[in-house]
Parts: structure tokens; C-alpha cells; sequence
């Protein structure tokens, strides 16, 4: 099989399943042997329908870049030799078409398709707007994808476990880093749906809001300050005010009260 030959892309040629080396772009971590299984059994009775698609690497070594649920089934089958399309492509597309594959036969879990997708973007040097539209995603599926990253990788395998699904996660999200186990695992232990997530997260949300420290703007701040030390100026020069303070979810509320008396005597000693 010569160099040429197999550099023609669309020609199906049979190869040696132990030339053919797995791609290190894939994105899946895990398999479903359950599922290769099946195919396997599939390939078996009716052989394999779709073949894998390849790059040369070498003299007789080859790259797979799309196809690798179908090269394990066949290796399971026993089968020597898989079916092949050699393609000339680069490392870019080598990474990009094994993503795509994978994303529109929605073969890998949330957490694959974003580092495949970060990583696709790494490779392209491009923009998060123009990675959407080279997929074919819209763009805040991709963000909403690229945010689930923000999830530590423990965070990421407890929700894989738990059965948890993306919106699982992106809830979790809209808490503090260091809330968010805690949260999943409650999630998960009351057998939450994504709208109930959702109502919990928001729940902690309000309740850590109401019990946050109020923080007053600067020109706020001075206003007050400003107050406070015009009433204990007036204390120190003998007069007998008195400033209350009050406040609630709408205002702060200030009430100074001067006696007539010691205002009246002011005016008398002016004169």
C-alpha cells in the first residue's frame, strides 16, 4: 500500500486493526462496554456499515480520527482487519472532527464535551464565538458547557456517579466554590430534579443574601460619618442631643433631636 494511495481521502481500504492508533485528541474518557458490546454483536451479523475514518502517521501506522466505538467493537469481534477512509488531515482537524462526532451522536458526558471543546479551541487560537459557529453550537450552549469546568474534577466525577445532569451542575455553579459539594451531595441524596435544583440553590442563595453584612457606598459612608460627628460635637460643647438610628430593607433612617432649650441659649450667648 503506497504512500500516495493512501493519502486519497474517500477511498475505503482494509487495514490492519494493530496499525491503527488512537487518536489523542479523543475527548471520552470512559466507555460503555455494555454498548460496545452490542455493536460488536451488531458488526458480527451485518459487518461494520460505516467505516473508521484514518490519518497516515507513518509507514503502515495510522491515526485514528473518527470511529473509535466502531474500532473497538471490531477488535472485540475478533476481526483483523477494519474498513478505512485515509485522510490527509492536520492535528486541527484531527481534534475538531473527533469532537463533532462525538457531540452529534451525543456519545460523550458534559464534562467530555467541554474539555473537548476547550481543547479544540486551545488548538484553533480562536475566540469562544467563532469555536459556536465552527461546531455548529450557539453560542451560550458553548459557554454554558466551557462554565462546567469551573467544577473541580472530584466535583465532576461525584455528579457523573450520582446520576446528576448538566443543569444539575450549572446550578451548583451560582454558589461559592467551596459550597458546592456540600449542595451537589444534597442534591443528589434527595433525589432532586433540575427544577427543584434550581429552587435550592436559590433558596441558599436568598438566605445567604439576607444574613450578608450591608456594605454602604463611600458617599453614603461620609453622609453618616458626617452626622455622627456633628451630634457628639454638639455633646461636647454642652448640648444635650441625641441621634437615633434605624434600619430596615428600604433606607437608614436618622432622627436628631435637639432641646429648644439648648438651641434658644445658643442664640442668647451669640447676641
Amino acid at each position: 500500500m503506497g504512500w500516495k494511495g493512501a493519502k486519497v481521502c474517500g477511498k475505503v481500504w482494509q487495514l490492519p486493526v494493530e496499525q491503527i492508533e488512537p487518536s489523542p485528541y479523543q475527548a471520552r474518557r470512559e466507555f460503555d462496554e455494555q454498548e460496545i458490546a452490542r455493536l460488536s454483536l451488531s458488526i458480527l451479523q451485518n459487518g461494520l456499515l460505516q467505516p473508521v475514518t484514518v490519518r497516515r502517521t507513518g509507514k503502515d501506522r495510522y491515526e485514528l480520527v473518527a470511529g473509535e466505538r466502531r474500532l473497538r467493537a471490531c477488535k472485540m469481534a475478533g476481526m483483523t482487519t477494519v474498513p478505512a477512509i485515509v485522510c490527509d488531515y492536520g492535528d486541527d482537524q484531527t481534534a475538531a472532527l473527533g469532537l463533532l462526532e462525538n457531540i452529534q451522536r451525543q456519545n460523550l458526558n458534559p464534562f467530555e464535551q467541554a474539555r473537548g471543546i476547550r481543547e479544540v479551541i486551545d488548538r484553533w487560537g480562536c475566540t469562544q464565538e467563532q469555536a459556536a459557529k465552527r461546531l455548529g453550537l450557539a453560542q451560550p450552549t458553548l459557554n454554558n458547557k466551557l462554565r462546567l469546568l469551573q467544577l473541580t474534577e472530584e466535583q465532576q466525577q461525584f455528579c457523573l456517579a450520582a446520576g446528576l445532569t448538566e443543569r444539575h451542575a450549572r446550578a451548583a455553579l451560582r454558589l461559592p466554590p467551596e459550597r458546592r459539594s456540600a449542595a451537589l451531595e444534597h442534591i443528589a441524596r434527595q433525589g432532586m430534579n433540575a427544577r427543584q435544583a434550581d429552587a435550592y440553590i436559590q433558596s441558599l442563595l436568598d438566605a445567604a443574601e439576607k444574613h450578608r453584612p450591608r456594605v454602604m457606598v463611600r458617599d453614603v459612608r461620609l453622609f453618616v460619618n458626617t452626622i455622627n460627628r456633628a451630634v457628639r460635637l454638639m455633646v461636647d460643647a454642652g448640648v444635650p442631643a441625641r441621634c437615633q438610628r434605624t434600619e430596615d430593607e428600604e433606607c437608614i433612617e436618622y432622627r436628631v433631636r435637639i432641646p429648644m432649650t439648648a438651641a434658644c441659649r445658643g442664640d442668647s450667648a451669640k447676641k
